[in-house]
């Protein structure tokens, strides 16, 4: 019986992986060096799509394998996976890859119906003429907010701020800095950007809560922003609006259901189901669209998401990996020997997700990666998830307002023909947004009972 059981615990000790602190994260390490550093290497030589050359699932895939086969080998393979499997079939994470899905498919349907065009001409149609720089940023950042991508509004927007700003003799750097911001101000807030779904899912935080925080902080700064923008425009007409804005608003509805009732605290499958249905109906009713067409748009847009929910179940289950060799318990041990304060914590937080998404050019990226390791942080220092899911949303997304080979950028320099030094001297929002968001983190603005009596205990 005894020589039973000792053989049992020298199995289990066996099954019990080395603890190798920093070391743990080289495949981590790794995956940025394969991703990034290919990425910078093709950038420097002028190749087109430079990041497309080592895609990203092929680094991962690289990391992942280095992380089964080049730790505690004398534990079988077998268990390593299930490991693996486990972090990546957690329930957050097929939560997050149902809702990115259902997210795609929403906003397709809401496009082949006509509500991105109707939400675009709406927006323009209520631009005042003598407002037009600042109109350009509030009418971006309401279309973002309701479709919930950066990149889909700066397509459909940034030619005609362009055109916009060269019809009134404005600045035409000033009018493409305006529409990056405001397409980043929605794709930080919306509920159904990417962003925001992998933020609050990987802290564990509600939509609504993150939401409410994430605009406390951004209202201050959009309004100086509006501010800023209007005092450096001010006396110009905006006789570059040309040709029809005709828009629908039956076709806008879907978005303004989806944005007010996630506000309202509806849960977010739920309200995507709504929304799609939406879709269908007054596609049917009001746009033309078969009801074959529809279901193809939804095919579309769930299929356009694949790629956001198979690396995140990737990256998921390398990062248990990482955990179960013991790489997240050094690092929050590491961190908490330097961090002495909530306020330091914050901080790091929020640089790591900065340094990560500006290196990637890749915000979701940065988010999938910075929030476990926020999430572990946030529990040891009783910050609420809500704060951690707007800081890393805030940091990856401001951060792309600044880099030279964003895609806003790359797009405002082809259709307007100016430089970069032209886009970014003008780029007020992001830099006012991180400012804001640093004077929340070091007055210890927007806490919530519990964080303010945890600080009271630390204190005292």
């Amino acid at each position: 019986m005894l020589f039973s059981k000792g053989v049992l615990k020298m199995s289990n000790d066996l099954l019990k992986p080395k603890n190798y602190g920093a070391a743990a994260f080289f495949p981590m390490v790794l995956f940025l060096i394969l991703y990034v550093g290919t990425g910078i290497y093709f950038t420097a030589i002028g190749a087109p799509k430079p990041f497309s050359y080592m895609p990203r699932y092929v680094a991962v895939l690289a990391a992942i394998t280095v992380a089964l086969l080049c730790y505690s080998r004398e534990i079988p393979i077998a268990r390593k996976v299930d490991v693996y499997c486990k972090g990546a079939g957690a329930s957050g994470v097929m939560l997050l890859g149902l809702i990115v899905l259902m997210a795609g498919g929403f906003a397709s349907a809401a496009d082949v119906i006509g509500g991105k065009t109707s939400m675009v001409n709406m927006g323009l149609s209520l631009l005042p003429r003598n407002f037009i720089i600042p109109g350009i940023f509030l009418v971006t950042a309401f279309i973002s907010t309701c479709i919930g991508t950066s990149m889909g509004t700066q397509v459909a927007m940034i030619p005609v701020a362009i055109s916009i700003a060269q019809g009134a003799g404005l600045n035409v750097g000033m009018a493409g800095a305006a529409t990056i911001a405001g397409a980043y101000f929605g794709d930080n807030l919306s509920i159904i950007s990417d962003t925001t779904i992998c933020a609050t899912k990987g802290v564990g935080a509600d939509m609504k809560d993150k939401f409410r925080m994430n605009f406390t902080i951004a209202l201050p700064a959009s309004i100086l922003t509006v501010i800023i923008y209007w005092f450096l425009s001010r006396g110009a007409d905006a006789a570059g609006i040309q040709g029809s804005l005709e828009y629908s608003l039956p076709k806008i509805l879907p978005y303004l259901a989806v944005l007010v009732t996630a506000i309202a605290g509806m849960d977010v499958v739920l309200v995507l189901l709504m929304g799609i249905a939406m879709t269908g109906i007054i596609g049917v009713l009001f746009g033309g669209v078969s009801f074959f067409k529809w279901t193809m748009a939804i095919g579309a847009g769930m299929e356009d998401m694949f790629f956001l929910a198979v690396f995140a179940m990737l990256v998921s289950g390398l990062i248990e990996l990482i955990r179960y060799y013991g790489g997240i318990t050094w690092l929050v041990d590491t961190l908490s020997a330097r961090i002495h304060s909530r306020k330091t914590c914050e901080y790091f937080i929020s640089l790591i997700c900065l340094a990560i998404s500006g290196t990637t050019l890749n915000n979701t990226v940065a988010i999938i990666i910075t929030a476990p390791i926020a999430k572990a942080l946030g529990q040891k220092y009783t910050i609420a998830p809500k704060r951690l899911a707007s800081l890393i949303d805030i940091f990856s997304c401001a951060i792309l307002m600044l880099v030279p080979h964003d895609s806003g950028f790359l797009l405002v320099q082809k259709y307007g023909g100016v430089t970069y030094l032209d886009v970014v001297s003008n780029a007020w929002y992001p830099v006012l947004l991180m400012l804001f968001t640093c004077i929340t983190i070091q007055f210890g603005l927007l806490r919530t009972p519990e964080e303010k009596a945890a600080a009271a205990r630390q204190n005292g």
